[in-house]
């Protein structure tokens, strides 16, 4: 019988923050995948490697968990005062399904180094050394994020000696800016769509929490740690190893997303994962990160942990830190009061592979919040360039 052939489509294999992807240029994508739709999430997911019933991604380039289940299409920007357009999609590992609803912090961190490595930023803005800013249309989201691209010698830089925890090596610094990062996501209206700071969340079979719902970054709901019986310091196995936990934690996020606006019933916000996120807070303690490395209580402001795709993430997803940092600018949310309580204009806060700083700018006006920025420095490098290969009829 005839066999079909397999087809080799031009990508950049990238590490972002602490998440990983495989970058398309739009234009190197076959036709039919182009343009939204069944044939481009056929397309991805095979590459992805998904859906897999064993959860392992053996078959693809996905790395079984949600900080590696993720592709990236760039392509040069169709608007106004911008240089490259950048849809993220979020691959199920288990399920047929591509998340298009949120943006990935992480990897916008690596949107305009490869960018200006393919070519897509004029030559004549690229110095010979110093800085390259990109501005980058997130076309999930309709945002603007910034990227100020470190180069040498005429080329992006990756090496270097920032550190960055959750990440093992080294790299060069790469700052990144989310403006006007509020309002995310399908609910619309408010960065606090109920129109409160802290709200009493019914969960049933879990009980009425205190919860920061709010629309920054990506759509986040905060809970206090103490509330759901967690110290905030847990790591990844105490969580991820508890079939009831993850179920309660899932219950939250479900009904959370209703109250939010997000969906119109709880079944629907259960098929999708990606958003909105859940995440715990406490006062900093001592505790040990998952390297080994001690965090001590006076290097932090507070303590986050955050679920993504139905686990507790290994470090911090970058849109739920720009949600943290904005929500730890505003007085009298969850996050701010973990944090002592106080005015502020950064954080510091602790995750389970380390700590990150990030910061906002919010302004209050008219009984209302607003952010104009959130601010935070990641690193980013190609891992592998060349062709991914799928079967012919994949998609």
């Amino acid at each position: 019988m005839p066999h079909v052939p397999q087809i080799r489509i031009p990508a950049t294999y990238m590490r972002g923050g602490t998440s990983k992807g495989v970058f398309f240029r739009l234009e190197d994508l076959p036709e039919r995948a182009r343009v939204p739709g069944e044939a481009r999430d056929r397309l991805l997911m095979r590459v992805i490697g998904s859906p897999d019933p064993y959860a392992k991604q053996i078959d693809g380039m996905g790395g079984a968990t949600s900080s590696t289940s993720k592709t990236v299409i760039v392509s040069r920007s169709s608007q106004a005062d911008h240089d490259v357009d950048y849809l993220f999609g979020q691959v199920s590992i288990d399920s047929e399904f591509v998340d298009w609803s949120g943006n990935c912090g992480n990897l916008s961190s690596a949107v305009g180094s490869f960018a200006v490595a393919a070519g897509m930023i004029d030559a004549e803005r690229i110095p010979e050394n110093g800085i390259v800013t990109v501005r980058i249309w997130q076309a999930n989201i309709r945002k603007t994020i910034i990227a100020h691209v470190p180069i040498t010698h005429g080329e992006v830089q990756e090496t270097g000696d920032f550190e960055l925890d959750g990440v093992t090596f080294p790299a060069a610094e790469v700052e990144i800016e989310f403006l006007d990062p509020a309002d995310e996501g399908e609910g619309g209206g408010s960065m606090f769509p109920t129109g409160n700071l802290i709200d009493n969340l019914e969960v049933p079979g879990v009980g009425t929490l205190k919860a920061t719902m709010i629309n920054a970054g990506i759509p986040t709901i905060f809970v206090n740690a103490e509330d759901i019986g967690y110290s905030g310091a847990e790591m990844q196995e105490a969580i991820n190893g508890d079939p009831a936990a993850l179920k309660r934690f899932e219950t939250i996020r479900a009904h959370g997303a209703v109250r939010m606006g997000l969906f119109k019933h709880v079944d629907e916000a259960l098929k999708r994962q990606h958003t909105p996120k859940v995440a715990f807070v406490a006062p900093p303690v001592d505790y040990v990160s998952s390297s080994g490395k001690q965090v001590l209580a006076s290097e932090v402001d507070l303590l986050v942990r955050a679920m993504s795709m139905g686990k507790l993430h290994h470090a911090m997803m970058g849109t739920a830190a720009v949600a943290i940092g904005t929500a730890a600018a505003i007085p009298g949310t969850l996050v701010n009061l973990a944090s002592g309580g106080s005015e502020r204009t950064s954080v510091r806060f602790g995750h389970p592979s380390g700590t990150l700083r990030v910061g906002a700018e919010a302004t209050r006006k008219g009984g209302e919040w607003s952010v104009t920025k959130a601010i935070m420095s990641r690193s980013a490098r190609v891992l592998m360039e060349g062709w991914v290969r799928v079967p012919a009829d994949s998609f």
